[in-house]
């Protein structure tokens, strides 16, 4: 699917892979909308973007605003591709350090905005892309985010990888129903990532992340996730695989 002309909305937009990635689809030509909280920078981010860059407020987990949304980005030339990067995680752990059980508020807070919001993008971007006529025996494609913690989650993630472990599955059978509609989906696994989170954290972290790499051994660009994020976009064969990114990262119990 070239993505020249075409529009694509990518949550998460305003900041961090988010914004990575519409950069990378406004490279290739495309049309992007950003789709983020309405107490984000995404207005501006938009504007420093240029003219093919939009801003759209919403809440991934509040159906409404997420839906409106995604109709800005389908009023721009008919919805083509949804790069899902929203989401967060909030540590835990079964029991605290008195023994008592851990919160399942917060456990509920991460799976709702992770998980039931990558599922929101799946339902509510393909009913959009799906009305789009084919091109080359396609619609469009859905991107999504996992996380290497689907597979290695560390102490304190148990929300936090049991979402993204319910992203991985939800993949390819994802990739099977819309598949009658001629929609790919694909997920992104990133690891250590370069993103304002990480900013925070104290040099000597940072530095101890990126060498436990084994190669390269630094923290992963932001623009390499933008890059792979719009490569599956294009390419029409790939479908229903989760990529890992993550220089070959294997993450200890801590």
């Amino acid at each position: 699917m070239e993505l020249k002309g075409l529009s694509v909305a990518v949550t998460g937009g305003a900041s961090g892979l988010g914004v990575a990635t519409a950069r990378c689809v406004l490279d290739q030509g495309g049309t992007v909308t950003l789709i983020d909280l309405p107490t984000s920078d995404g207005a501006e981010v938009a504007a420093d973007l240029g003219d093919g860059a939009v801003f759209a407020a919403a809440d991934i987990t509040d159906s409404e605003q997420f839906a409106a949304a995604l109709d800005v980005a389908h009023d721009r030339g008919g919805l083509r591709g949804v790069v899902h990067c929203a989401g967060a995680g909030r540590r835990m752990r079964i029991l605290d350090k008195d023994g008592k059980a851990g919160s399942l508020e917060d456990f509920e807070f991460v799976i709702r905005l992770n998980l039931i919001g990558s599922f929101n993008a799946l339902r509510l971007g393909a009913e959009r892309i799906a009305q789009a006529e084919p091109v080359d025996g396609e619609r469009g494609a859905i991107v999504l985010t996992a996380s290497v913690a689907a597979y290695e989650g560390q102490i304190g993630q148990i929300n936090y990888s049991a979402s993204k472990a319910g992203i991985v599955g939800m993949t390819i059978v994802a990739a099977r129903d819309l598949a009658g509609k001629n929609i790919r989906v694909n997920t992104i696994a990133p690891g250590t990532m370069d993103t304002p989170l990480l900013a925070r954290v104290r040099d000597d972290v940072r530095a101890s992340l990126a060498a436990s790499v084994p190669n390269p051994s630094r923290l992963g660009r932001p623009d390499e996730f933008g890059s792979l994020a719009t490569s599956i976009l294009e390419n029409g064969y790939l479908n229903g695989e989760t990529i890992r990114l993550d220089g070959a990262i294997r993450m200890a119990p801590r």
